[in-house]
């Protein structure tokens, strides 16, 4: 029973670790496609959450509104709820790249320069990106501000890596393996 439990965790590592890479693939396909909204769609959307966080906010907070106030408040966390979401969005995607690269290896400095360095890249690649589409345009202000979610994302890896190598995968790294003569 030993030996099963053991055949199938290396299985599943065999398994997963190529397909690790799948969720950054998938973040940078969404962010790409937020990317591709033409400015009106884009604002009318950011617009969007950020009136239900405030009409949840009122709710929550049991404030009577009138709707111009919700209308006002609105607009004046808009700009933060654009935001936000930027630092949101590349939080994820330092995840996402992170973990493979965690996976493969990859630790301590080398983890934090190369999943960086590349979340980093694919922010101005978007920005350059925007610069095509209707509406939109590329900033330098929008990097650094993706740039805000990339650290903490890839430190989150390497504490849930660092963990799970001191509890779950650690009774792997403690089995003798056999001699050769």
């Amino acid at each position: 029973m030993k030996y099963i439990g053991l055949f199938i965790k290396k299985l599943l590592r065999y398994l997963l670790k190529p397909l690790s890479f799948l969720p950054a693939i998938a973040v940078m396909y969404l962010i790409f496609s937020f990317s591709s909204q033409d400015g009106v769609s884009s604002a009318q959307l950011s617009r969007k959450v950020s009136h239900k966080v405030v009409v949840m906010a009122e709710r929550v907070l049991d404030k009577g509104w009138s709707d111009a106030q919700v209308e006002s408040y609105t607009e004046h966390i808009h700009y933060y709820v654009r935001k936000t979401a930027h630092v949101t969005e590349y939080f994820v995607l330092a995840v996402t790249v992170a973990f493979p690269l965690y996976v493969y290896g990859i630790r301590g400095i080398w983890l934090i320069l190369l999943a960086g360095t590349f979340c980093v890249g694919f922010a101005g690649l978007d920005e350059y990106h925007q610069s095509f589409v209707a509406g939109r345009g590329p900033s330098a202000h929008d990097v650094a501000i993706d740039s805000i979610g990339i650290l903490p994302g890839i430190i989150l890896v390497r504490i849930v890596g660092f963990i799970g190598r001191k509890t779950i995968f650690r009774p792997l790294a403690l089995q003798k393996k056999p001699r050769r003569r």
